[in-house]
């Protein structure tokens, strides 16, 4: 079942076909009134300019919402990093936020409570989209704390099976799209910005089981991986789960 597009997406199908009418239709009409090619072409011409105009400036917002909201150093985090973010940003909306042990956490990175309902809220800080995993440990989670919800939040986004099995077990998914909302709703000031977080909580260190030394984050025609620092001498490498 294919799922809806992004408001993203939408945005960036209907900018698409608003350029491709913009010097069409000026064209059309033109051509119409005055039965000349020339003008006809002259105004299809005057109206991509103007649409490429808008292009540049809607773009420009985009980028700047981005940049604004903090996702790129949302990307650059760890799962304890982000985790920690995400506590201060639902502490600024009011919920008494609880981050769970890293270890033995049963389903649940976050634990939330406001006005009497408790909510679990599972945390994955992604390079890929997360998958039914991550969905079925939220969902689980909800037994085991008491919670009457449970949430997924994402910086990315979600496969077609995750977003099925959500909306049939009733697991409320924040993406993407959905987090940078989120972020930008807030008033500024209310939490810690992303970068403020990655700098005053250290890195998860990630040892390597063959020689000892420190894992680092790397990119390969896969996507992202922890290899060991001491390569080429050592080849290990730690595959990021996607589930």
């Amino acid at each position: 079942m294919a799922r809806r597009k992004s408001k993203a997406k939408q945005q960036e199908e209907f900018l698409k076909g608003v350029i491709g009418l913009s010097f069409v239709v000026p064209g059309l009409l033109v051509l119409n009134m005055t039965k000349s090619i020339e003008l006809g072409a002259v105004a299809a011409f005057i109206g991509l300019v103007i649409a490429i105009v808008i292009m540049i400036l809607v773009n420009n917002a985009k980028a700047e919402r981005l940049k604004k909201s903090g996702i790129a150093d949302i990307d650059k985090m760890d799962g304890i990093q982000f985790e920690r973010y995400l506590g201060y940003l639902f502490q600024a909306q009011g919920y008494k936020t609880q981050v769970t042990q890293a270890a033995g956490d049963y389903g649940a990175d976050l634990v939330l409570q406001k006005d009497g309902v408790k909510i679990v809220v599972q945390a994955k800080r992604y390079s890929k989209n997360v998958g039914i995993k991550a969905v079925q440990e939220a969902q689980a989670s909800i037994a085991h704390y008491g919670a009457a919800e449970a949430w997924v939040v994402s910086n990315s986004d979600y496969t077609a099976a995750a977003y099925e099995l959500a909306k049939s077990n009733k697991v409320k998914l924040i993406n993407r799209d959905g987090l940078i909302e989120m972020i930008l709703s807030m008033n500024p000031g209310t939490a810690p910005t992303p970068k403020a977080v990655i700098e005053h909580t250290p890195a998860q260190e990630i040892v390597c089981p063959k020689c000892g030394s420190k894992l680092v984050l790397r990119s390969g025609p896969k996507g992202q991986f922890y290899g060991c620092s001491s390569f080429p001498k050592c080849r290990y490498i730690k595959q990021i789960e996607v589930s």
